[in-house]
């Protein structure tokens, strides 16, 4: 493997930042977040954006997206105006210092998912880690699930320490999924010995393709219990009842299909929530739609909608 540390440059604005904290605590928490794979609600990058929005970020490291990212994958935005090109909009894979609301000193990890070099890329973080003295690392996003917007939002911890997150009914069993980058970089910190916690935030199939606050309020939530910071989250918490209502208002503009289905959701729900002897959820028979179905559905529903409007 070629050298990890020639992924990244440190600022030394942000290492003298560092080096000033490390002596008054005993470990720095890092969390992360990696765009570009699953993150249904856009969960993860609600998250992120509140942290940075919040608090006065200080770059630490900025790793070479020109090796990392593909860019006819992922193309980044370019502006053309009248007759010239006049802004580009560069891929950013930053490790920043932040503080919460009580001032407490953490990592924030976040930008597009490498698309290439997982493993040098998780030994470069890795060795990150060390150099800071990272006592735990969290990671978080969304995924779709059969699950109602009316029930509050369930999580599914995983990690080496997930007594630090409040306990959850559990889902499955085992499953085979294509991999990621950030659950590569989860895994190899576990695999070195580093306390780590990821947190994957159930949201409604019909709505992951929009944001949904309330998920990811869920999950600053659960950081703030794991951690220990003080994360607010003030302008997601007003977002909730706003997005609730307008899910509310399209679903009673519809016909009574999809009322049905949410019901046979919460039904479905209800009965996981209260039944501790049951071991996944999947394993209830149901003849509810299948997920697709069901997203399938509520698109119709909102094409309609937006027919309507034009």
């Amino acid at each position: 493997m070629l050298d990890p540390e020639a992924l990244y440059d440190l600022e030394r604005d942000g290492m003298e930042a560092v080096a000033a904290v490390a002596g008054r605590t005993p470990g720095l928490v890092l969390l992360y977040h990696l765009e570009g794979f699953m993150d249904a609600g856009e969960v993860g990058g609600q998250v992120v954006a509140d942290l940075l929005e919040d608090g006065e970020p200080q770059v630490v490291a900025r790793f070479d997206h020109d090796r990392l990212v593909d860019y006819r994958a992922r193309r980044p935005t370019m502006t053309f105006r009248r007759d010239h090109w006049s802004a580009y909009q560069t891929p950013e894979l930053l490790l920043r210092l932040l503080r919460d609301a009580a001032g407490a000193p953490f990592l924030l990890l976040s930008g597009p998912e490498p698309d290439v070099e997982w493993e040098r890329f998780a030994a470069a973080v890795r060795g990150l880690a060390a150099r800071f003295g990272v006592r735990l690392a969290v990671d978080f996003h969304g995924i779709p699930m059969g699950v109602p917007h009316t029930r509050p939002v369930g999580l599914t911890p995983h990690g080496n320490r997930l007594d630090l997150a409040a306990e959850q009914p559990q889902w499955l069993d085992e499953a085979q999924v294509p991999g990621s980058a950030q659950g590569l970089l989860e895994y190899r910190l576990a695999e070195a010995g580093y306390d780590v916690l990821g947190l994957a935030a159930h949201v409604p199939h019909y709505v992951a393709r929009s944001a949904y606050p309330e998920a990811a309020v869920a999950v600053l939530e659960a950081v703030q219990s794991a951690t220990g910071l003080v994360l607010p989250g003030r302008r997601l918490r007003e977002q909730v009842a706003e997005v609730r209502a307008d899910i509310d208002a399209q679903l009673a503009q519809g016909d009574g299909e999809l009322p049905t289905v949410i019901r046979g959701l919460e039904s479905q729900y209800d009965a996981v929530a209260g039944a501790d002897s049951r071991e996944s959820l999947l394993a209830e028979q149901t003849d509810l739609p299948s997920a697709d179905e069901l997203g399938r559905r509520f698109e119709e529903f909102l094409a309609e909608q937006e027919r309507g409007a034009d």
